[in-house]
């Protein structure tokens, strides 16, 4: 199936053939249509799919036939994400699919300067995509307005309510028009998605395209065992010896972040840091960096890396194992996107090794060891039985059935 079957106008096919995009993905061939025709959609499907074409494509669709004026602080379509990076990503796709429509559009998060967005909001916007935050800063200096709206999207929601967000959620929710179009798209249908989703939703289309704990089939995994204090060291003799010419790195906290990327700048590797104590400026000018080659290796946190989308990424090194199995889906989602090949690589040192059993029972299977000569630890890292591993998910799901059942009855 191409695009041309979905229903889409000519001059957003005419953008898509200018990017070179012929065929949907899986995700973009079920949502769009439902979309289009009006429904409530929820979807799932893991990074690198495709999910906001998913919903970027249909919604300049619909809002190439204009309803009304621009006039009022009004906006027609809403687009709330959970972090800055992803806003700004959610508009580029808008601006790179929309280029041949006669639509306005904007992007506002914390850490850029709100006067500036107040004026771009005074001129009326057709598509507003936001993080909650800033949005109710913006509402309640009445700078936008919600009467509009007919589309409501929560891209990443399983993301956000993990962040806190719900509160300010439900509070957008409460402020807009009661008839409008909801879509809800994430990568894991989780407990408290669904639970919103059954509060917001009116008989949405459900849309799955990949499970829970499922990684793209063209990226390798595999982890080289090293103690702690050698993590910096083996890293940069990844970086040299395997001559990458990028790659995304992994840290658990903001300090780790920071303290790696001075390192690596130490033995002259440009790197770049991206985390929550960083201003937006310095967030968006290293990715920019990033992207353009500038840099060598960009360093994230787990928060700041959500919805990054970089072309031909290679390579994702977990520095830290995540505390969360499912992080380890979203981290590797960055690399191995469109059908490209990449690699997973994780440094574990003794103490993680419980927490790459999660996630090695999140994935149903065991990660390849392989020790780097010259950084072989001094506590080995076991090898989890794989078939112990499905069998504890096995039952971990036969328990939840069963308890969900006594609960309904």
């Amino acid at each position: 199936m191409s695009f041309k079957n979905l229903g889409l106008s000519e001059p957003i096919l005419k953008a898509l053939s200018h990017k070179g995009y012929k065929d949907p993905t899986p995700i973009q061939e079920k949502s769009i249509p439902a979309i289009l025709e009006g429904k409530d959609v929820m979807a799932s499907a893991q990074t690198g799919t495709g999910k906001t074409a998913s919903f970027t494509l249909p919604i300049l669709n619909i809002l190439s036939h204009p309803k009304n004026d621009h006039k009022g602080h009004h906006v027609r379509a809403l687009i709330i994400t959970p972090t800055r990076e992803l806003a700004a990503q959610v508009r580029e796709n808008v601006l790179t699919y929309g280029s041949n429509l006669d639509l306005r559009s904007t992007a506002i998060y914390g850490g850029a300067r709100i006067h500036n967005q107040q004026l771009k909001l005074k001129k009326g916007v057709d598509i507003l995509v936001a993080t909650p935050g800033r949005l109710l800063d913006l509402y309640n200096q009445k700078s936008v307005n919600f009467n509009k709206v007919e589309i409501l999207v929560l891209d990443e929601a399983d993301q956000m309510l993990d962040m806190g967000f719900i509160h300010d959620i439900k509070k957008i929710i409460s402020l807009l028009p009661e008839k409008r179009q909801n879509l809800m798209f994430t990568a894991t249908f989780s407990n408290s998605f669904r639970k919103l989703a059954n509060e917001l939703v009116d008989n949405p289309t459900e849309i799955s395209v990949t499970s829970d704990n499922e990684t793209a089939a063209n990226v390798d995994h595999y982890v080289h065992p090293v103690d702690k204090s050698r993590k910096a060291e083996l890293l940069i003799e990844l970086i040299e010896t395997e001559n990458w010419k990028q790659a995304l790195v992994f840290t658990r906290t903001k300090h780790g972040a920071d303290r790696l990327t001075k390192q690596l700048l130490k033995v002259d590797i440009k790197a770049a840091a991206i985390h929550g104590n960083k201003t937006q400026n310095n967030r968006m000018k290293a990715l920019d960096s990033f992207k353009n080659n500038r840099i060598r290796i960009l360093v994230a946190t787990d928060v700041a890396a959500r919805g990054i989308d970089i072309p031909n990424m290679q390579q994702v090194i977990n520095f830290d194992v995540p505390t969360v199995a499912k992080d380890y889906v979203h981290r590797i989602g960055r690399t191995g996107r469109a059908g490209k090949f990449g690699k997973a690589i994780s440094l574990v040192s003794a103490d993680e090794f419980n927490l790459l059993q999660d996630i090695e029972r999140l994935l149903e299977q065991t990660l390849d060891r392989k020790i780097i000569d010259g950084f072989e630890p001094d506590h080995s890292i076991p090898v989890t039985n794989h078939e112990v591993a499905k069998k504890k998910v096995n039952n971990q799901r036969g328990f939840k059935k069963r308890f969900n059942s006594r609960r309904r009855r």
